[in-house]
């Protein structure tokens, strides 16, 4: 068995509808109007332990829905969910000291309280042994260059700081599967490296399994391997970022420029646009990669025309999951 194992789980919410207006609040309180919302609809995947895994979605899509059942805040309708051998929605109060949960908008840390005085209760909840506590913070404060700051309040922390003392505060207790909600929301790129540095490094030497909700893809190419992605309830891809440029990002693109203005003869299954004037010099050839090899291409042009430089794309994997998003692919 898996560490993770979702299995055809459903989750629906009963949602009160009225019309407009005090008549139509009057008549909600004497005759209350519900219909039911599918969040998440049989949806399954497995998860192996040590695995980080992005799992992503539009607004609406399920991912927090999902992402509560599987911390045991939410309990599905049907289906069922193990996480290292606990059912969360059923044995919550063991399996909570298991996990870690990250939120980008919402901290943990008490608000007028000095960085590592929220760190001392942390330990108190979660009965930390004194050696593994000094350890972790420690070692975590290192890795996050933490010192000039785990005396201060966190009201006059930077977000950036905010989010690397969350993210300690996440691990102190050791979790074996920490869940990350936008946890680099808002910080600078200096401080989105810092995190994702960290992340990765921690999930490689001490194999904490991490699922990440995110509309970050950077977040998501930086550290994630394998992607699941929801939509309207459903999964709808599971599996590498390079699957998905294979299977939805057949389009290749080759810009060219000459070295003197020209006009290119047609070559089959491959579309010409102009970068500059009509017959100068800076060209793109758009092709499908099943159908036009791109050595061949490149090795027709160079022998054909004299060539100053040329640059190969791939399409951008947020552009591709934008794709997805907008049905624009199946």
């Amino acid at each position: 068995m898996s560490f993770i194992e979702v299995n055809e789980v459903s989750k629906s919410f009963r949602i009160s509808k009225r019309s407009a207006g005090i008549p139509g609040m009057l008549a909600n309180l004497v005759v209350p109007k519900l219909e039911h919302k599918v969040a998440v609809k049989d949806i399954s995947f497995s998860i192996e332990e040590g695995e980080m895994v992005g799992f992503i979605g539009p607004n609406g899509a399920g991912k927090s829905t999902t992402i509560k059942m599987l911390s045991g805040i939410l309990y599905p309708d049907k289906g069922s969910i193990k996480v290292n051998n606990f059912t969360p929605y059923k044995q919550r109060k063991d399996y909570v000291g298991s996990i870690g949960v990250v939120f980008g908008q919402k901290s943990q840390l008490q608000w007028d309280l000095p960085v590592i005085d929220s760190f001392e209760l942390l330990k108190a909840i979660y009965r930390i042994p004194e050696e593994r506590y000094q350890k972790n913070l420690h070692r975590f404060m290192d890795m996050l260059d933490m010192a000039g700051f785990i005396n201060q309040p966190v009201r006059q922390l930077s977000l950036g700081q905010r989010m690397r003392a969350d993210i300690v505060a996440a691990l102190l207790h050791s979790p074996k599967i920490v869940f990350f909600d936008e946890p680099t929301i808002g910080v600078d790129v200096v401080g989105k490296e810092t995190i994702r540095n960290f992340i990765c490094e921690l999930n490689e030497k001490d194999k904490v399994t991490m699922i990440f909700t995110t509309h970050d893809m950077q977040d998501i190419e930086k550290t994630c391997k394998r992607l699941v992605i929801i939509d309207k309830g459903s999964k709808v891809y599971d599996g590498s970022l390079s699957g998905i440029r294979n299977t939805y990002g057949t389009t290749r693109q080759l810009d060219v420029e000459f070295t003197t203005d020209c006009t290119v003869a047609p070559i089959d299954k491959v579309e010409i646009r102009e970068l500059d004037a009509p017959g100068g010099r800076k060209k793109r050839f758009l092709f499908e990669n099943r159908e036009v090899q791109i050595d061949s291409l490149m090795s027709t042009l160079l022998t054909t025309y004299h060539i100053r430089d040329l640059t190969v794309s791939e399409p951008e994997i947020e552009g591709l999951i934008r794709k997805i998003y907008n049905g624009e692919v199946s």
